[in-house]
């Protein structure tokens, strides 16, 4: 069912009602869904569609990988009650991953109020449709008289909503949207997650201010409540185009709870990694094993996280950093426990409208593992590029070799290592 969702939606009189219409035009303060979305971080305040009323717009991201990696380990044999070796890992070999499905919904419900509403149709853990979350955005207050300070420099969003804590999630992989990241993989501590609150930004000339507050949970609740605080996120930054061929950014962003029932921000990605089964045992499954490659540190009763990003932009050439680091525990530990991650992205675009790309990644994490103690570091390399056959279709090719060390002989971990190559094809509209 899941799998003709857009096609009934498409079908059951949309084009009746002047949906159809909407469905081949931009919205208002809204990131496209295709190639022109790449390098979007916050939506500017640039007044550039004219509101005519109710708008409805349908839209959609499709993805594919084939995958062809190898992993290794050199941990002790650990057997459970029925005799298998739980550090024996899975023999794993050429094939095709579950395809992986969004349907974007945004709809113009007053003048410069936008509701975002994002389905996952597929994906690796809920091989059923869900919803990833919905926000109402306000760029104007026409209820309010429509207020000049207000049109000209902030942007509130409301909602159960994505939060805007640095921003890696502005390139990241979403589920069935991998149109905006140059590679295949995320960073190995994906921060992302979304969570019940808003925030308000404010833009000027190149300045960017962004301060929000959320219940501090994926799912909400009410129960527990002694053991819930808010969480709060901010972020300071600058964005400028500088020349014709320059564009400088640069913030700094901030997510601090004193308390969590359970804190997801390195843990929120319910959708899962690009990389099936990689370090897992025989006993893994693609959904239930589904955050493959990556780790999390397991800071979920308190955490503050902090992170630099820069970005570059020089004619083709480009650059994003992420340096990052998060203090924290969970609820049956007594000491906070750091880790750190950094990672270096270079892209070269190049060809008409940059229809080409080369790209290089570093990534690296270190910190203490939860329970041992012990200090343990992963890092990965990525090398790749793409083709925008057009502006809605991407193809990726990506060599991925990633390393872990200083794990214990019992884990699974031990001496491990994956490497191979991903091919990904990419649609979205």
């Amino acid at each position: 069912m899941k799998n003709y969702l857009l096609s009934a939606i498409l079908a059951a009189g949309i084009s009746a009602t002047g949906l159809a219409q909407g469905l081949q035009r931009d919205v208002q303060y809204w990131r496209p869904y295709d190639q022109r979305g790449i390098n979007v971080f916050e939506t500017g305040k640039a007044d550039t569609v004219a509101f005519e009323g109710i708008k409805v717009r349908v839209g959609g991201h499709f993805t594919q990988q084939l995958q062809n990696l190898s992993h290794k380990n050199s941990s002790s044999p650990v057997l459970n009650s029925s005799g298998v070796n739980l550090n024996k890992l899975v023999e794993i070999g050429s094939g095709s991953n579950l395809a992986t499905a969004n349907l974007n919904i945004d709809v113009e419900v007053m003048d410069g109020v936008r509701l975002n509403l994002i389905t996952y149709l597929s994906s690796r853990h809920h091989q059923d449709t869900w919803v990833k979350g919905g926000y109402l955005q306000f760029d104007k207050l026409p209820f309010l008289g429509n207020p000049e300070w207000f049109s000209k420099y902030l942007t509130l969003r409301v909602g159960h909503m994505e939060i805007n804590y640095g921003d890696a999630h502005y390139r990241r992989t979403d589920n069935g949207n991998a149109m905006y990241n140059p590679f295949v993989g995320n960073y190995i501590m994906d921060a992302f997650t979304t969570e019940v609150g808003g925030d308000l930004t404010f833009q000027k000339n190149g300045i960017i201010l962004v301060a929000g507050v959320t219940g501090g949970e994926i799912q909400g609740g009410i129960t527990r409540p002694d053991d819930r605080e808010l969480s709060w996120i901010g972020k300071v930054g600058y964005d400028k185009q500088l020349s014709d061929d320059l564009r400088v950014r640069l913030t700094g962003s901030v997510y601090t709870t004193s308390g969590s029932a359970r804190n997801t921000l390195y843990g929120g990605d319910r959708a899962g990694s690009r990389y099936y089964l990689v370090m897992e045992n025989t006993l893994a499954t693609t959904n239930g094993n589904f955050t493959s490659g990556r780790i999390n540190p397991g800071q979920t009763d308190n955490i503050t996280a902090t992170v630099l990003n820069p970005f570059i932009k020089f004619k083709g050439l480009e650059f994003f950093g992420n340096f990052e680091q998060s203090k924290g525990k969970a609820a049956n530990e007594t000491v906070d426990r750091t880790w750190n991650q950094v990672g270096a992205d270079l892209v070269y675009r190049f060809g008409s409208n940059e229809k080409f790309y080369l790209a290089g990644r570093y990534n690296k994490v270190d910190g203490k593992l939860a329970g041992s103690g012990l200090d343990v570091s992963i890092d990965r390399t990525q090398l790749g590029g793409g083709w925008f056959i057009s502006k809605n279709i991407l193809a990726k090719l990506e060599y991925v070799t990633q390393n872990y060390s200083g794990f214990a002989a019992n884990d699974i971990r031990n001496g491990g290592k994956f490497n191979g190559l991903m091919i990904e094809g990419v649609i979205g509209f």
